[in-house]
């Protein structure tokens, strides 16, 4: 199913001819699975790969108001459902993925994954990123949603980010004026991260290679880090641990086709290898259900859903 073409009709042609010429890359009927941590979903109509900033920002400026667009990252918190995604999906690539540091503080490129600016951070004996080695995806995508791992989120490290209107305007922004809450930001939804500033102060790299250290165990003794899952599904409630409430409803271990929330981290659903997106968000949903009628509590999903929902098996 996530392999099918997009069906999706319209009545002035191919939606490629009505994209602007640029010098990147156009892929029509992309298949995104690949991508994403799930390996599951289906096809972008159009995927688009600029080969640099100048490039984004020429493409934007041009592109038809009614377009939908949608841009992904590493594609580690993202479930792309079954049906594709309409309109245009764009990929960031290498000439975004710069890391460059300078007396404290470190510019990263949006397409940089987090992980690999910490170990970069490491290296250069500054302090205070280790934390990202615990968050999966990259830079833009936890600009996105202000990621956090292990008592520490984004907004605490953030000193400005780069970033391009959905009309092509490119920007400097303060991180008091990104809005950035828990796992939010509240800049405009169709713009796109190019890059952040992060405070990166000099220090010892003994404890910066412990605190690493115990990141990494942290991750490997509670998460599934080697199933294909997506992160945390659900964001915490207020005076709650959405893993405790999936705990508390049952659900440890629950099944729809080949998806399976975790055994060993209940607030991670895993694709078991059968999995399509279609069982993945039904399981969600199933969870939410019961931890609402166990717990009057009601869960928020965190893993971003994109794109048409595919049918329902029989």
């Amino acid at each position: 199913m996530g392999m099918a073409a997009l069906r999706i009709p319209h009545p002035q042609g191919r939606l490629v001819e009505r994209l602007p010429v640029v010098r990147g890359r156009y892929s029509e009927n992309a298949a995104l699975a690949p991508f994403t941590w799930f390996r599951v979903g289906g096809r972008a109509e159009v995927l688009f790969r600029p080969v640099d900033a100048d490039d984004l920002m020429s493409f934007l400026e041009q592109l038809p108001v009614d377009i939908p667009l949608v841009v992904i990252g590493a594609a580690s918190n993202i479930l792309v459902r079954d049906g594709g995604i309409p309109g245009v999906t764009i990929r960031l690539g290498p000439a975004l993925a710069g890391i460059g540091f300078g007396v404290d503080r470190v510019r990263a490129g949006a397409a940089v994954p987090s992980g690999m600016v910490a170990r970069a951070a490491l290296q250069e004996g500054r302090v205070g990123l280790a934390f990202l080695s615990g968050i999966p995806g990259t830079i833009g995508g936890g600009l996105r949603m202000n990621a956090g791992a292990y008592g520490r989120e984004f907004v605490d490290v953030v000193i400005e980010s780069e970033f391009v209107t959905r009309d092509g305007n490119r920007c400097r922004v303060p991180v008091a004026d990104m809005g950035m809450g828990y796992r939010h930001c509240s800049l405009d939804e169709d713009g796109i991260f190019l890059a952040a500033t992060l405070r990166a102060e000099p220090g010892d790299p003994e404890q910066i290679a412990r605190d690493m250290a115990a990141v990494q165990q942290a991750r490997e003794q509670s998460q599934p880090i080697r199933s294909r899952t997506g992160g945390s599904t659900f964001r915490n409630p207020p005076g709650h641990r959405a893993w405790e409430l999936i705990e508390q409803a049952g659900c440890r271990g629950l099944r729809i086709g080949g998806a399976e929330v975790s055994t060993r981290h209940c607030n991670f659903l895993i694709n078991t290898g059968t999995a399509t997106a279609t069982d993945l968000e039904h399981l969600g949903e199933e969870v939410r259900r019961r931890v609402r009628d166990a717990t009057g509590v009601v869960l928020d999903w965190e893993i971003r859903r994109l794109g048409v929902p595919g049918e329902i098996a029989s």
